[in-house]
């Protein structure tokens, strides 16, 4: 039962590396399963190895959370167009699915594109900046959104190859 064990926590690995680049919470899920299986299969993992997945975990959301802040901030934008690039981000995944239903290809776009417009909205909007002000935030959260995905997912790919590794050879 352990190789079946081992073998789920490799699916949801490559699973949990899809997700996470298409901006879904990949490495948690990744993480619930490999807790799952190893409450079903005690000795699984380390408790070292599940230890420091968390930390990675942790560290991934960090980077995520302040890239398209710090994007937008780089450019010359303001904590409104900082916060507008999150909320942005967040609807454009949605609406990047729905209107480029490729997979992988429309949410990243639609995250993209959203940390970029919901900058420039929030900027313009909320900061009255002038257009050119806002475009130059907006393009820097865009620039740091598309970063961090790109981060994110190598974490994923870490996080995923040590479960699948202590899987198999612990």
């Amino acid at each position: 039962m352990i190789y079946v064990a081992a073998s789920i926590v490799t699916l949801a690995a490559l699973l949990g590396i899809v997700m996470t680049l298409v901006t879904l919470p990949g490495i948690w899920a990744m993480i619930a399963v490999a807790l799952g299986c190893q409450l079903w299969q005690p000795g699984l993992f380390s408790w070292w190895t599940l230890a420091i997945v968390v930390v990675l975990a942790l560290l991934a959301e960090l980077v995520e959370l302040v890239a398209s802040a710090a994007g937008s901030k780089r450019a010359g934008g303001t904590r409104a167009g900082a916060w507008g690039s999150i909320g942005g981000s967040l609807i454009g995944l949605v609406l990047g699915q729905i209107l480029i239903p490729i997979p992988i290809i429309g949410a990243l776009i639609g995250a993209v594109a959203g940390a970029g417009l919901g900058a420039i909205a929030l900027e313009r909007g909320v900061s009255k900046r002038t257009w050119g002000e806002s475009t130059k935030a907006g393009g820097g959260a865009a620039a740091g959104r598309l970063l961090s995905v790109f981060i994110k997912t190598g974490f994923a790919c870490v996080v995923g190859f040590m479960l699948v590794v202590d899987a198999f050879w612990s």
